[in-house]
């Protein structure tokens, strides 16, 4: 007899057995591999009998491939090292130091945490976690926001790995710096000004080194993660940087290129889709030599801030209302400070 207002609990009707875990755990991992190897086997075969191996000895696919490795082979050195630093600071750097650093007046907390981005050599995808624990201690989340599109910007893996890609626009290294410091600075102001608390979701996970753990394997895994996370969006930006260059029109990125504002709003969404890490971009912005450099600077002010990976992540750590609010407001104040950065010193 059930209680009043309380549904009775189904039955199972005799028909339908109980899933039986044992007989799913029977499926051997050979089975599984031999699967895959006949899926692969099949869409080669479908590939050679359309014709893939002409496309693969074509002269675009070549061009194709010799861009793709060539942005892979300047960009990896960059990104490995701006994870193992990453990692260490993650690992071995306790969260409370980055707190003590700022001043307690939040306005003057959010310029010293833009140039305190520094300290963060590494990818954008570790800066959103970092922030979150700062907020969590007690940082003000203007402050921790600035730090948050900061710290994959103008840290000296970046600021060197654009050097290398612009060997004859030192200018190139400075103007990112200026444009990226103004953007995260502007940001948290704006946060502070106009930001309300119901539009943040108060992040609950840890980030980096937690009492009694071995700060060693706490290394390991931050690394582990940041590189495979930033090297897969690498590889995807690369092979969509090559085929950019070698399948768009000349005349369609004449259309872009030859007007001012539209090189710079046409790469700065390219950023957004991209979502290349922010030790790489600066290779992938140099082969875009059919743009000015103020486009190009758009480009690597933008995609370090604001992207795909970025969103989804902000999203899933202070929550999605937060997230398109901030993302959409950062694209325009990168922009706007590009362009103006770009004005003035390119």
């Amino acid at each position: 007899m059930n209680e009043p207002g309380i549904p009775a609990a189904p039955r199972r009707r005799p028909e339908q057995p109980a899933f039986d875990r044992t007989a799913a755990d029977r499926t051997s991992p050979a089975s599984v591999r031999v699967a895959g190897v006949v899926s692969v086997l099949t869409v080669c075969g479908i590939g050679w009998a359309a014709g893939l191996d002409e496309l693969l000895s074509s002269p675009g696919f070549r061009a194709w491939q010799t861009i793709t490795v060539a942005v892979l082979v300047q960009a990896l050195p960059f990104l490995l090292l701006g994870t193992l630093v990453s990692g260490a600071v993650n690992a071995f750097v306790p969260a409370h130091v980055f707190g003590r650093m700022l001043p307690r007046n939040p306005a003057l907390a959010v310029p010293v945490a833009s140039v305190a981005g520094v300290v963060l050599p590494g990818c954008e995808c570790a800066s959103v976690p970092v922030a979150g624990s700062l907020i969590r201690r007690g940082v003000t989340p203007a402050a921790a926001f600035a730090f948050l599109l900061s710290a994959p910007a103008i840290n000296p893996v970046v600021l060197v790995s654009t050097a290398v890609a612009f060997p004859a626009a030192p200018e190139m290294v400075a103007a990112r710096l200026v444009a990226s410091l103004a953007t995260s600075a502007v940001m948290g102001w704006l946060w502070l000004r106009f930001g309300r608390a119901e539009w943040l979701r108060m992040p609950v996970r840890h980030f980096g080194h937690e009492p009694g753990n071995n700060r060693w394997e706490d290394f390991r895994l931050g690394f582990q993660h940041d590189f495979l996370l930033a090297g897969g969006f690498l590889v995807l930006g690369a092979m969509a940087a090559a085929t950019f260059n070698v399948t768009v029109p000349r005349s369609v990125i004449d259309t872009f290129a030859e007007s001012p504002w539209l090189s710079v709003l046409f790469l700065a969404a390219l950023a957004v889709v991209l979502a290349v890490c922010s030790e790489a971009d600066a290779f992938l912005a140099a082969s875009l030599t059919g743009f000015s450099p103020t486009a190009r600077l758009a480009f690597m002010v933008v995609g370090p801030m604001v992207d795909l990976k970025l969103i989804a992540l902000q999203a899933g750590t202070f929550g999605r209302a937060f997230a398109w609010r901030f993302s959409g407001a950062t694209a325009v104040v990168a922009v706007a400070c590009a362009a103006l950065t770009g004005w003035w010193l390119l």
